[in-house]
């Protein structure tokens, strides 16, 4: 590893704050794509900023339906929370099912969806609910956040604080795990609100986490699994690599959708 400037923020201003100081400053809270690039020296930050011992980025809370998590939530602090799987099941599971344990225990829901990783879970997740995701400087809706590749809204700078969103009426999530690094080869997230329904799909599109418009008003109309599979997936916008080709993802977009409504139901 190249040698960097590490710094302890004890608050979000203080990270704010910092971040001006280094020619090339980053957020770091769990580290688990961060460090391991800089590892391989894909990386070099001037100066890293500890967000892990931020009071007012931590912990979850639930309001009747409303639900607010810390940017520095672990996955594991994410999928053990009671009062979260009491009113949405669906992201309590998908944060079970990410990586291995040490990974639920350092990682965390900020850190993920900064990074907007193609295959991570989290972006479905939010994307699917609709979600909030606030900021030092704002407040960023799901559908105007994930822009693209390893791509978002965030400005240089901006920190993410904690992620919001009304809990569903029902909601669940299926993926196609990769056996090695169990990062999604094609993940789909299916939620019901009283404003209608949202599936979205990661580890497929060829530019990052996506809504399907298409399942959406199938399951409007007809709440099943039967009613997703005979969607048509176009195949011709999805990944292909060593993993799986386009056309197989797209069956896949297909099978975790009608798994994921199964298990909504």
């Amino acid at each position: 590893m190249y040698a960097t400037n590490y710094h302890r923020a004890s608050s979000v201003d203080e990270a704010v704050k910092l971040a001006g100081t280094g020619d090339d400053t980053k957020y770091v809270s769990g580290g688990q794509t961060l460090i391991a690039t800089m590892k391989q020296r894909l990386a070099a930050p001037s100066d890293l900023i500890d967000l892990r011992h931020v009071p007012s980025m931590k912990g979850i809370s639930v309001s009747g339906r409303s639900v607010r998590i810390g940017a520095a939530a672990t996955h594991a602090e994410v999928a053990s929370s009671s009062e979260l799987r009491a009113v949405c099941p669906g992201l309590a599971d998908l944060a079970a099912g990410i990586g291995d344990p040490h990974v639920r225990h350092l990682g965390t829901i900020g850190g993920s969806i900064a990074n907007n990783d193609p295959a991570a879970d989290y972006p479905a997740g939010l994307l699917g609910l609709g979600a909030t995701i606030v900021t030092d400087r704002r407040q960023i809706a799901a559908d105007d956040f994930f822009t693209g590749l390893f791509d978002t809204a965030l400005e240089a700078g901006e920190v993410i604080t904690e992620i919001r969103f009304e809990a569903p009426e029902k909601s669940a999530y299926a993926k196609f795990a990769n056996p090695a690094s169990r990062y999604a080869m094609t993940g789909v997230f299916v939620a019901k609100t009283g404003g209608g329904v949202r599936v979205a799909v990661t580890g497929a599109g060829s530019d990052g986490v996506f809504r399907h418009q298409g399942m959406e008003q199938a399951l409007a109309g007809n709440w099943s699994a039967e009613a997703v599979a005979g969607v048509a997936v176009d195949s011709s916008e999805l990944l292909s690599d060593l993993h799986a080709s386009a056309e197989y993802r797209a069956n896949l977009v297909r099978v975790m959708a009608k798994r994921a409504v199964a298990a909504a139901r």
